[in-house]
């Protein structure tokens, strides 16, 4: 069973003080019944959105590797991905395609969508998200190469500025055999397209 997120009183205190002023400057009144827990309710909303700022990706994966005499091509597609961006601190959502081909290691294959939460439950963009996951991984399981891809809708574009609600942005980045060879590289694009299930 999972453990469930612990907020800080502390720090729930001072961010409802915080959001109630806010409230206040856009011309609602914080006092009103349907607003009167609000300022509480965000406080710790934000604080469970950004709780990837407690959490070590690395030692997330570390808890979890093992020998296994195994080199191809290891693939989790379809995980889902929630941030917010760093520039608005709106949301931008999707998908997220992971592969690695391991030189003597494996790792449960759980932590592979756990690190996409730690890295994603902070202020971010999604270039940089992208990069830090194919890092993680490419740092603590020292694989023959690692693939990662993000698909991603942004609401900073679809709810505000631009206004297009049908735009998505997709972002890559690989390292070793990834980036070496095509073929490899080109096998990882056709698996997270195809619908094998």
């Amino acid at each position: 069973m999972e453990n469930k997120f612990e907020y800080n009183e502390e720090i729930t205190k001072k961010l409802a003080e915080f959001y109630k002023e806010i409230l206040s400057d856009l011309g609602e009144d914080p006092s009103r019944q349907g607003l009167l827990k609000t300022p509480e309710r965000v406080a710790k909303s934000v604080q469970f959105l950004t709780q990837g700022y407690q959490q070590n990706p690395d030692e997330i994966l570390k808890s979890a590797l093992f020998e296994e005499d195994y080199s191809e091509m290891v693939i989790v597609k379809d995980i889902e991905v929630y941030s917010q961006c760093e520039h608005h601190i709106l949301p931008f959502f999707g998908k997220a395609h992971i592969a690695y081909i391991p030189d003597g290691k494996i790792v449960g294959l759980s932590k592979l969508p756990r690190i996409v939460d730690a890295y994603a439950r902070r202020l971010q963009v999604q270039e940089r998200l992208t990069i830090e996951i194919r890092d993680c991984i490419q740092r603590t399981l020292k694989p023959k190469g690692v693939a990662v891809v993000l698909e991603c809708s942004h609401m900073c574009m679809q709810m505000r500025g631009v206004e297009k609600q049908n735009s998505s942005t997709t972002t890559s980045a690989f390292k070793g055999i990834f980036l070496s060879n095509d073929s490899t590289r080109k096998e990882f694009i056709d698996l997270i397209q195809a619908r094998l299930h």
